[in-house]
């Protein structure tokens, strides 16, 4: 008896345990039911951002065709323009080229200026003596101590200059030759008298006497103190030696003239021989050596 009161207990509480797990499985479908409706609304959410998507991402090729369309025709705008520019500037720079030119004429124009003035200068000089030598002549002064030579009367430094170098432009070299030596010997202390030194010696190297017409180079740079021949007398004397086959004495006196004036034409002409001669226009106590490395 005492064994039959857990099965009859049993079996008075299984209705509800079945009712219990009834409720339960309802519950159950109930919670399905309400997952699937979410799956549903998400399925529908998803479908219709996935549209929206699709949309965006067609405006967005359609903006990056419509901007590869605008960059092509902005650079084809600018490249148009600048074409315009490059086209509108040629006149600017040619303009500007011209304006070179003409400032490298007038350059030339006053260094013409500065030569004829000098030349002017140096007959005034003439002129000056000469009428110091009538002077004294009228006021017949007595003797003076030994010096240059008086010109023979109707000789003026002006006339003797210029009939010289009418002559030595003409070619007639002899004629030139002694106008020069004359005008020497009666006003060789004039600022003009290295002009004519320097003649001679021109005279003597286009004669091919090349031993006098060195002396005469060298007459100007010795005898007179720095004037308007003292770069032409080094770059004669340059050749002269050249020619003579002295070679390194002849550059030498290249290398000096350069290094008394680097930025005169002269200096570009010695630079020009140096160059023929296959040497370094920079004397060699001026030129720098590289280190070499050992490996």
């Amino acid at each position: 008896m005492k064994h039959l009161r857990p099965l009859i207990w049993l079996l008075a509480l299984s209705p509800l345990l079945c009712l219990a797990q009834r409720k339960e499985y309802v519950e159950l479908q109930r919670e399905v039911m309400q997952l699937q409706e979410q799956v549903r609304i998400l399925q529908r959410a998803v479908d219709e951002k996935m549209a929206e998507l699709k949309v965006l991402v067609q405006q967005a090729l359609d903006n990056v065709a419509r901007a590869n369309t605008a960059v092509a025709v902005m650079d084809a705008g600018m490249r148009d323009r600048l074409k315009e520019q490059a086209a509108s500037l040629v006149g600017p720079v040619a303009a500007i080229g011209a304006k070179v030119d003409q400032m490298a004429s007038e350059f030339q124009g006053l260094k013409t200026a500065i030569e004829d003035m000098n030349g002017r200068l140096g007959k005034v000089e003439r002129q000056m003596v000469d009428l110091g030598n009538t002077v004294k002549v009228l006021q017949a002064p007595p003797p003076a101590p030994a010096g240059p030579p008086s010109p023979p009367a109707g000789v003026s430094a002006e006339s003797l200059y210029a009939s010289a170098m009418g002559d030595k432009d003409r070619g007639n070299y002899d004629l030139a030759m002694q106008g020069f030596t004359d005008y020497l010997k009666y006003f060789g202390e004039t600022a003009t008298a290295p002009n004519a030194q320097f003649y001679i010696g021109e005279i003597h190297y286009r004669r091919g006497d090349l031993d006098a017409a060195l002396r005469a180079f060298d007459l100007v740079l010795e005898k007179y103190s720095e004037n308007n021949k003292t770069l032409d007398a080094m770059f004669m004397k340059g050749l002269t030696l050249v020619k003579m086959g002295q070679r390194n004495r002849g550059a030498e006196e290249f290398w000096a003239l350069i290094d008394r004036s680097p930025t005169s034409e002269l200096a570009a002409k010695a630079r020009a021989q140096l160059k023929s001669l296959g040497l370094s226009p920079l004397p060699p106590g001026k030129r720098t050596t590289k280190k070499k490395t050992t490996k």
